[in-house]
């Protein structure tokens, strides 16, 4: 059998190419490819394009979903499926590449939107709008919550923008921000470039155009000890940058690169770092957008590609953290992000759909689940989730030349899948310089083979799968040599 096993490596040529040359709306699993969900619509419309999509637990478990487009903050209403406008009085004015971030501090949900607006607050249970953050907060592009501490990067205090400077708030105290009150204080790191992303936890990881910083909390009178841990490259694009607990991946000038704390390792060198610098369009470098679903132990990156009809994100790439493989997928979506579900009623499904069957997902979906994580995104005003029928699929094998040399005969390929329908195709040619050419498309037969009469030098497969489909192994071929010509 020639299975799946082998990765997408689109930088290797065709001809014998260990792994596949097409993983096409697929995740990369051990032992070959699993279906991925349709991108299908969660909620009504916003009034711009959402920025961002952010789930806060209550202490009782209760699931707020929060969202932000350039003017206005958002709360999903499950009852009505609304976002319902929450943002304060006078709203927002978001510009150019900014972007909301969100993060969770107790039971306070802390809103950034650049350096043009003011810190915003939630206080969940309790708040009907949101609010300035108390205490003269720092406008910045980007929040984290460290340890005890609210930490706002890349930031203005009143005086103007200073990209490479992080500030903290005062212990446990997200309202104070005076320095050296309540170890509340500040840092400029001037020798890296920008801060282009931080990320929280039990250390602050920076995240530089030239470096890579680590924050360590050591109490007074130093508060945090700042040290670079990586030096040989940094990150440019803010977007590219996601996380799964301290384990980050981000975009550096010559590829993909996951980050332990310590170091950095390429994982796209020699698979698939040259294919994505080829099919980027970095105009649109500032609608990269990234996430983690640790559920299916993959980071994905949505981005602009050269075939995108505008500059809405048309393509993701995929990476399986737990078998360092890749695969990508045509998605249209202006961001991806993992949320939590607000939980519905029997009633509430009216205002997804007045048909089950029209339903976007099926009744036993975490689409309907309160509390149960989903990855998803947004495309323009809506919120979404992949949790609508698995999408079509297309894998390719490598190329081989089946009798070096010769010209041979395929009469069968047995494909093997769970789920859904597939048929088969065989792509052929004479000479390395021609283009492969494809038969039709033809279905196993009764005896669960396809039946073909493709002749030539070199010989390549492709499985196209359909319907609710969840696994692609691989496929037998039958051959045999026909002489020279």
């Amino acid at each position: 059998m020639i299975s799946f096993s082998g990765q997408w490596l689109p930088d290797q040529p065709d001809y014998n190419n260990a792994g596949v040359t097409v993983a096409e709306n697929v995740i990369p699993a051990l032992g070959g490819y699993r279906s991925l969900n349709g991108f299908v619509a969660y909620s009504n419309a916003a009034t711009g394009t959402i920025l961002k999509v952010f789930a806060a637990k209550e202490d009782n478990g209760t699931v707020q979903l929060f969202a932000g487009d350039a003017t206005k903050l958002y709360k999903f209403n499950s009852g009505t499926n609304n976002l319902d406008d929450v943002s304060k009085v006078g709203g927002y004015d978001l510009t150019g590449a900014e972007r909301w971030e969100f993060a969770q501090f107790g039971n306070k949900v802390i809103a950034t939107g650049g350096t043009g607006e003011e810190p915003q607050v939630w206080t969940l249970g309790t708040s009907t709008v949101f609010a300035d953050l108390a205490g003269s907060p720092p406008k910045g592009d980007f929040l984290a919550v460290v340890r005890d501490f609210v930490w706002i990067a890349n930031a203005d205090d009143g005086s103007g923008r200073v990209p490479y400077k992080a500030y903290w708030s005062a212990f446990d105290d997200p309202t104070s921000w005076t320095a050296g009150t309540g170890q509340s204080d500040f840092q400029e790191i001037p020798d890296a470039g920008n801060i282009v992303k931080i990320i929280g936890g039990e250390y602050c990881t920076i995240l530089m155009e030239r470096a890579i910083v680590r924050a360590t909390y050591t109490g007074l009178p130093l508060v945090w000890q700042f040290d670079k841990v990586e030096t040989a490259r940094g990150c440019q694009v803010s977007g590219s940058v996601c996380n799964i607990g301290h384990t980050i991946f981000y975009l550096s000038d010559d590829g993909f690169y996951m980050f332990d704390g310590q170091s950095s390792k390429n994982i796209g060198a020699e698979k698939v770092d040259k294919h994505f610098f080829k099919d980027v369009n970095f105009s649109y470098k500032n609608k990269i957008t990234s996430s983690v679903d640790p559920q299916n132990q993959i980071a994905v990156w949505s981005y602009v590609s050269n075939d995108a009809i505008d500059d809405t994100p048309d393509k993701l790439l995929i990476y399986n953290y737990a078998t360092g493989g890749w695969s990508y997928a045509n998605v249209t979506a202006d961001l991806i992000a993992p949320f939590f579900t607000a939980g519905y009623t029997l009633e509430n499904l009216d205002n997804l759909s007045t048909s089950v069957d029209a339903l976007p997902a099926s009744l036993d979906s975490a689409l309907y689940k309160g509390g149960q994580f989903l990855f998803g995104g947004a495309l323009g005003n809506k919120i979404y989730a992949f949790s609508g029928d698995p999408l079509n699929a297309v894998i390719e094998t490598g190329e081989t030349g089946l009798a070096t040399g010769n010209f041979t005969i395929v009469t069968r390929v047995y494909p093997y899948h769970r789920g859904g329908s597939v048929t088969v195709q065989i792509g052929t040619r004479s000479l390395h310089s021609e283009s492969a050419t494809f038969t039709d498309a033809v279905a196993p037969n009764a005896d669960g083979f396809s039946p073909f009469r493709a002749q030539d030098r070199y010989h390549r497969a492709r499985m196209n799968l359909t319907g609710n489909w969840e696994f692609a192994q691989g496929l037998d071929i039958d051959a045999r040599k026909v002489g020279r010509r």
